[in-house]
């Protein structure tokens, strides 16, 4: 495990890079935060590849910056393109409101890179629902639009089957954190609804939580296939992938300056971060089979994982602790009533 926890904080030269992912013409991208830091490095090589991109975020004035910078960069050959699309995730009243307008435009969702997140903002700091701003921002928000996609996601890996299985996805963006320091139950139910004070404490419990949420989701797409296989269908899955993208030098750390600074010798460019979540989305190293794994840093499948945290991914009536759909159903109950 030490080893496991050693080659992530110095992770090997990237075995996936740009030229390894192929042509995106005709696929469909949706980037959470991909006006900045790793997400725009994504953006960035999904429209290099002529993917349709949509980059997620709250302020306009940004994805339009991002946008041209992203177009200016780019040769002109390349047949991708760039759209705007609002979202704040720290207000689930934005939510719906975003697929919506996702959806009027684009007829399938090849994958979703739930990638936004906040850190260590002032103790105390808010939602629009007054949820704990990291929980709402990390979990809540990803988990609904997730939710709300879903059905678009499952039409887009039906469509794709059997020729291309595998490669409808939705990645969710962890934290070696979680491994690091998440506490001997994984996540202690009782500090969703009475966060600590205790701002690193509630970001470890959010990373875990997209964990959770990936696990989850894993599981239940396994158990469609399951009873579509039943049926006499082959419909492909949509895989759940979580990741720790890596160190990277992004804006994550505008709340806690100290530590970017304590930080900053492991920090590497948002390309290399960036190249982790691509082979979460992309790779065919990551396969049906494979559904529920963990990625980690440059892009390469975790071997190791804390046995407390494989075990949270199955139900107790599977020998597991049944953690990952307990927190998804929390996540049910919050986000009841903005669907």
């Amino acid at each position: 495990m030490f080893r496991s926890q050693l080659s992530q904080f110095f992770p090997r030269k990237p075995a996936f890079t740009e030229p390894d992912v192929a042509s995106q013409q005709g696929k469909v991208f949706l980037v959470t935060g991909g006006a900045s830091g790793i997400g725009l490095e994504i953006a960035k090589i999904l429209y290099q590849k002529g993917g349709r991109v949509d980059i997620a975020g709250r302020s306009e004035e940004n994805a339009r910056r991002a946008i041209r910078d992203i177009q200016t960069a780019t040769p002109s050959s390349s047949n991708g393109s760039l759209e705007y699309l609002h979202l704040d995730l720290s207000d689930l009243t934005t939510v719906q409101p975003a697929v919506t307008a996702f959806k009027a435009k684009e007829p399938a969702l090849h994958v979703l890179f739930n990638n936004a997140g906040v850190s260590q903002p002032p103790l105390g700091s808010l939602s629009a629902q007054d949820i704990e701003l990291q929980l709402a921002t990390n979990c809540l928000g990803p988990f609904l639009l997730t939710q709300l996609l879903l059905p678009t996601l499952e039409a887009t890996a039906a469509a794709t089957s059997p020729s291309a299985p595998g490669t409808v996805r939705v990645v969710w963006t962890a934290s070696q954190m979680m491994e690091l320091t998440a506490p001997p139950e994984v996540l202690v139910m009782s500090e969703l609804r009475a966060p600590p004070k205790d701002t690193t404490r509630n970001y470890v419990n959010s990373k875990t939580g997209n964990y959770l949420l990936a696990v989850e989701l894993a599981r239940q797409q396994q158990q469609k296939q399951t009873q579509a296989a039943s049926l006499g269908s082959n419909a492909a899955p949509v895989l759940s992938v979580s990741t720790n993208p890596g160190a990277a030098s992004t804006n994550l750390f505008r709340h806690t300056r100290l530590m970017g600074y304590l930080a900053w010798p492991l920090l590497q460019p948002a390309r290399l971060a960036a190249l982790t979540q691509l082979y979460a989305g992309l790779s065919g190293d990551v396969a049906v089979e494979g559904n529920g794994c963990y990625v980690v840093p440059w892009g390469r499948v975790a071997k190791f994982m804390r046995q407390d945290l494989r075990d949270a991914a199955k139900l107790e009536e599977d020998r597991g602790s049944g953690r990952a759909r307990e927190f998804w159903e929390f996540c049910e109950e919050m986000t009841g009533g903005y669907r």
